[in-house]
């Protein structure tokens, strides 16, 4: 008697794929969520848009000038939040204090085209 194993192998490779999307998937939520590394940065904020083809992110510039007459550094940035988002275009070519979140390692720019995630914004008088 020949029994055939199509059903087993199909079987296996059902459970490989959604194993290997459940990784996939967990992978994608600690890169998310847990912070490499935190801080804020100081500087006038220059630039803040909505870009992307398929995944629209909020991309910011924001230039920091260590001295008077020295050529400003710029620092890019990815808003995930709608709220800080709003909250960042406010403020679009005032100085202000970015506090970030870099995460590392994501996959794709459809998170963002930077590591920075900017989580709160506040104006300098």
């Amino acid at each position: 008697m020949i029994t055939s194993n199509a059903p087993n192998i199909l079987k296996s490779l059902i459970v490989l794929m959604v194993g290997a999307i459940a990784l996939f998937t967990l992978y994608i939520y600690i890169a998310l969520n847990w912070s490499y590394s935190s801080g804020e940065r100081a500087g006038f904020l220059q630039k803040v848009s909505h870009k992307g083809w398929i995944c629209k992110t909020w991309e910011g510039e924001l230039s920091l000038v260590a001295m008077p007459g020295a050529a400003p550094e710029k620092f890019l940035f990815t808003v995930r939040d709608e709220a800080i988002a709003q909250k960042v275009s406010a403020a679009a070519g005032k100085r202000v204090t970015l506090n970030y979140e870099q995460h590392k390692g994501l996959p794709s720019s459809c998170f963002g085209d930077t590591d920075y995630f900017v989580v709160d914004v506040k104006e300098i008088e």
